[in-house]
């Protein structure tokens, strides 16, 4: 077997939309014939997942080889950083903890991970066709250029051809993408084979002077203006525009404490889409007010965002919930938070060794060590009221929690996971809403609490409704690119469209 073709796609900027033109090309290529799988040589993410094989990687990665139609593979990000503080992050590396590193130490190691980054791609080249590679910030982040290996230091190791996009929505796409291509060096200039406007919302024609001049300007071919594609895909991190909602608009209100590490928010995706439930994001009582349900979500610093909620007065407020019979439901780290007490002895969850009180609302303790604990799990509900619901997701969590009550749900080896006591419940099981069942139940008890008649909706699993929106997705930018120039930028030839 021949060895893959790739695409590269870098950004001006975090934010200008790599990660779903990156997701948009896995499944216009895959519908086209080819077996493709993205890769991010380094991420930076809280939201993560857990791969059958037990290891961790970026849910961006994931979420594109499931455009792809690939089983997620930690090969297609072979180092995950995980941000534990504005200095420093956990490093993970081929799925596997390597340590907990501030910023300064890692920038000395990065280099050394190379034969780990390549090892990752070349495997995966030999398995496919076609390769999806995703920059990281902006190619033209000329202090950080010289130990480059996520943007054009990755594009020289594996001769990858450049696509550079630009995000209209923000402003400035003239002068961010101009700018950009001016502060590379004429090798890496080189590796562009063509820019692209995202993120349009009007006429394109309006464009067209700009886009003559941009071109003539960076002798590089404007190869499509995306439009703003209103798609609802898993956000990478907490640039995620979903984290803003704070207005409930349906008849349910779910209220989501937004904490300050917040991770693996995308669990709660399956919640927004039904007909009755608004998902509401608050970080303070005043926004909190009197909602249908409190979930508390994961963390990555669950002492710390734990004494952040006592200090701005959110603890309180929930626990008054919770005694007016509102169900509460907490999700790894909030299920830590809502137990008797957290104990970190060696001070590897917080950074010093100390032991908290949680909210006290669920009779269970947790201790934190080294040991990271990641599987992909079933279950069922056993929950009063929640009973039966079948789940599919995957636990990743550092700390051993010792339960004096009732399992909120059995595991399928028959092991007891989790707590519920009365309308207050948790669990470390991320993706409990994917199967759609957990929503049913939840929105039934949510209406017969508020005496409201349940929604006749069908039953749409997450996985359906992605691959709906993975379709709109890959419809919208393979109508705006010029496919043939980007086929041609890897040495292949168009195939039909399916």
């Amino acid at each position: 077997m021949s060895r893959a073709k790739c695409i590269m796609v870098q950004g001006t900027m975090s934010g200008a939309g790599k990660s779903l033109l990156c997701t948009a090309l896995c499944r216009i290529f895959a519908q086209d014939g080819y077996r493709v799988a993205p890769f991010k040589s380094q991420n930076m993410a809280l939201n993560s997942f857990v791969t059958r094989d037990g290891l961790e990687m970026g849910r961006a990665q994931v979420v594109q080889a499931q455009a792809a139609g690939m089983e997620p593979d930690v090969r297609m990000n072979p180092i995950l950083l995980k941000p534990s503080s504005d200095v420093g992050s956990q490093v993970i590396v081929n799925g596997e903890v390597r340590g907990q590193m501030p910023a300064a130490a890692y920038f000395k190691l990065k280099k050394s991970l190379i034969p780990d980054i390549l090892a990752a791609y070349n495997s995966l080249a030999e398995a496919v066709d076609i390769i999806v590679i995703e920059g990281a910030g902006s190619p033209a982040e000329i202090n950080l250029k010289a130990d480059d290996i996520v943007n054009m230091g990755l594009a020289k190791l594996v001769d990858a051809p450049v696509l550079l996009a630009g995000d209209i929505d923000r402003g400035g796409v003239f002068a961010q993408l101009y700018g950009t291509v001016e502060l590379l060096e004429p090798a890496e200039r080189a590796r562009i084979k063509g820019l692209v406007i995202n993120k349009f919302r009007g006429d394109a024609a309006i464009l067209k002077p700009g886009l003559t001049m941009l071109e003539e300007k960076t002798h590089l071919p404007v190869l499509g203006v995306v439009p703003y594609l209103r798609v609802d895909i898993e956000d990478e991190d907490s640039l995620s525009s979903r984290l803003e909602s704070s207005t409930a608009v349906k008849p349910l209100d779910a209220a989501i404490l937004r904490l300050p590490h917040i991770s693996n928010f995308t669990d709660f995706m399956p919640l927004e889409q039904h007909p009755l439930l608004s998902v509401r994001y608050v970080q303070s009582p005043r926004q909190l007010g009197a909602p249908d349900v409190v979930i508390l979500p994961g963390t990555k610093n669950t002492i710390d965002d734990l004494l952040w909620l006592r200090q701005c007065g959110l603890e309180s407020a929930v626990q008054k919930l919770a005694a007016a019979g509102t169900p509460v439901l907490g999700v790894c780290g909030g299920y830590q938070m809502l137990g008797e007490t957290l104990a970190d002895p060696e001070g590897t969850e917080s950074g010093r060794p100390q032991t908290v009180r949680g909210l006290g609302l669920l009779p269970v303790q947790t201790v934190f060590t080294d040991a990271k604990h990641r599987t992909q799990d079933t279950a069922t509900v056993t929950a009063p009221q929640l009973a039966g619901a079948v789940l599919t997701g995957y636990q990743i969590h550092t700390g051993r929690t010792a339960v004096q009550g009732v399992p909120f749900c059995r595991l399928a080896d028959g092991s007891a996971e989790g707590c519920v006591q009365g309308n207050v419940a948790g669990t470390y099981l991320h993706g409990l809403f994917d199967t759609g069942e957990l929503t049913e139940k939840l929105v039934q008890l949510l209406c017969s609490r508020k005496g409201i008649s349940p929604a006749s909706a069908p039953l749409l699993s997450m996985a359906e409704y992605r691959q709906q929106q993975f379709d709109l997705l890959a419809d919208g930018v393979r109508r705006a690119l010029d496919m043939n120039a980007l086929y041609a930028a890897m040495g292949l030839e168009r195939r039909s469209t399916v």
